[in-house]
């Protein structure tokens, strides 16, 4: 085999030692040698020439390797000590002393697919220590150079989407399609924070003082952003590497240090995140990668001193957290069951798609999936036939098929989505689909004429299963949003855009969507939730804000002094 004046781009080369992002075109030919592959090249670079040999997944150009590395290997071989993932911290990948690790599940297999760190809590102290150092460093280092070291980080991670993508489809379960969506959306926000953050924090305010009654011009104010110190980031299990990085990222170029504490599914495809981020030449100490039972060191975590800010995105645990955290900037996304409302002027083609996209994907494990449809009840059984047209539709089986339904992430989620199903059995709901499960697999399921006194009419199921209550009035449909606890998006389809208006600001939820289903994103979006469904708001801009406080410094004038013309 011989293949001949091919020429590469490549976009991500680093010097790891000196973190200079190198970008060079490379001209070379493939040659096949018994086996091995060898690989003649010339770079653009002075005037080196040379032959480097290889296995046949991997070209060495120089000091630099470029592979098409799996999960743990090739360019992550540095990750994993045996059969189990290292700890991040120090600028090195280590292994606990605890001398113990923590399982991992395939919720597809239900065996052990994984194992990583449980760390210590004296291990988390020395990595709060570490950033806090770190971060006095690099809230000195100039913008730009913060900007430069966040877009070197997004080009690794987007050239390494494959093993990454791997790591979610075996750990999560997430269709492989979706698998590599996400680690490229991740690499795009990275890119966007870093852009933004210069927008927002080459800015600051000057304030003089005559513009407040009584005073005179005699005072003036800079006002400025400036970091909060060391954040710590806590991502859920269903987008473990676009969530992480949606903290990461704006943390970073606000000048922060960074401790990841990874969800138990889904820290190995944040370790290989954070090994990218590792490859970009960001100061040692700055970031680091705890593992490890949250029943040991969650509480360490999220009461340590050494902590200024908590962004975390899951379930009740917020509510634990945000009691005990004390008097730090708290940013908390907790979930929903976001509504979606049908009113009788909808297109209900529209519609029906929408509630395939919006509350089937990844097996309805989104905190925005539509969790429940309100239908007026003279387009009620048009629109559910229409949806239950498109479910038979929908491929049910495993991630590395790129089916629509893949298991759900646990056995424990599965069961309490199985007793959310089997209560509204009990109590006369109707089911358009036969109830089936195979281990953690549950094929989706429309469940019509909900009632009040059933659960899944108020209970986030997070999983394929959507409930139908049939409305009179659209103010029914209001109050049952409004009357959960959850309150983090819902929807409305109508033709009638004054109406839509109208009812949007009904509904008291964090977004509310105008004929599409809810959705994060994009990613500079704001992006938040009112009651139970969280604190703060999120997206690029409202978290790079979030993660820094303003400082002022006051110049005060012997005298009054007016600026003239």
């Amino acid at each position: 085999m011989v293949i001949t004046d091919t020429v590469f781009l490549l976009r991500s080369l680093v010097v790891r030692e000196s973190a200079v992002l190198l970008f060079c075109s490379v001209r070379g030919m493939w040659q096949s040698r018994g086996g091995s592959i060898k690989w003649r090249w010339k770079f653009s670079l002075g005037d080196k020439h040379g032959t480097r040999s290889c296995g046949p997944n991997t070209v060495w150009f120089g000091m630099f390797l470029c592979s098409s590395s799996m999960a743990g290997q090739g360019f992550f071989k540095d990750i994993i000590d045996g059969e189990v993932f290292k700890y991040y911290a120090d600028g090195e990948w280590k292994v606990s002393t605890s001398g113990k690790s923590v399982g991992i599940i395939n919720p597809s297999t239900l065996k052990t697919q994984y194992k990583v760190q449980a760390c210590t809590q004296e291990e988390v102290n020395k990595a709060v220590e570490s950033a806090q150092a770190a971060q006095k460093l690099w809230a000195k280092t100039p913008l730009w150079k913060r900007a430069e070291a966040l877009h070197r980080f997004a080009g690794i991670l987007k050239d390494q989407k494959n093993p990454i993508a791997e790591c979610l489809v075996k750990e999560i379960a997430k269709p492989q399609k979706d698998a590599v969506t996400e680690v490229v959306r991740s690499g795009d926000l990275i890119s966007y924070s870093a852009e933004e953050g210069i927008r927002i924090l080459a800015e600051g305010k000057f304030l003089v003082s005559d513009s407040f009654p009584g005073n005179g011009r005699n005072k003036y104010c800079l006002a400025s952003k400036i970091p909060l110190g060391v954040v710590l980031a806590i991502p859920p299990f269903n987008y473990p590497v676009n969530l992480a990085v949606s903290k990461i990222a704006p943390a970073l170029i606000a000048g922060n240090a960074l401790i990841l504490k990874p969800p138990t599914q889904g820290a190995v495809s944040c370790l290989h995140m954070v090994h990218c981020l590792h490859m970009a030449g960001f100061p040692k100490g700055l970031v680091a990668a705890i593992t490890g039972k949250g029943s040991e060191i969650g509480d360490l975590m999220t009461m340590h001193p050494g902590i200024n800010c908590i962004s975390f995105t899951g379930g009740d645990t917020g509510i634990s957290i945000s009691r005990k955290a004390g008097m730090i900037p708290l940013q908390m996304e907790l979930g929903g069951k976001d509504c979606c409302l049908v009113l009788e002027d909808a297109d209900l083609e529209l519609a029906a798609n929408n509630v395939i996209k919006g509350g089937y994907s990844y097996s309805g494990q989104r905190c925005t999936a539509v969790k429940v449809i309100c239908v007026m009840e003279s387009v009620a059984e048009e629109l559910v036939t229409k949806i239950v047209e498109k479910m038979s539709k929908l491929k049910v089986g495993m991630p590395e098929d790129n089916c629509d339904i893949t298991p759900v992430v646990s056995q424990s989620s599965a069961n309490f989505i199985q007793g959310l199903v089997e209560d509204a059995q009990t109590k006369g709901a109707k089911f358009h689909q036969e109830w089936k499960r195979e281990g953690n697999l549950i094929w989706p399921v429309l469940i019509d004429h909900v009632t009040p006194d059933m659960r899944i009419a108020w209970e986030e199921p997070f999983g394929p299963v959507i409930p139908v209550i049939r409305i009179k009035t659209v103010e029914e449909g209001i109050h049952h949003c409004n009357a959960n606890n959850f309150a983090l998006q819902g929807c409305v389809f109508t033709k009638d855009i004054n109406k839509a208006i109208l009812i949007s600001d009904a509904m008291e939820s964090g977004t509310i969507q105008i004929n599409a289903a809810p959705a994060r994103g994009p990613d500079h979006f704001p992006f938040q939730g009112l009651r139970d469904s969280g604190i703060g708001s999120q997206g690029i801009t409202n978290s790079i804000h979030m993660m820094t406080k303003t400082k002022s410094t006051v110049i005060n004038l012997p005298s009054e002094s007016y600026t003239m013309g």
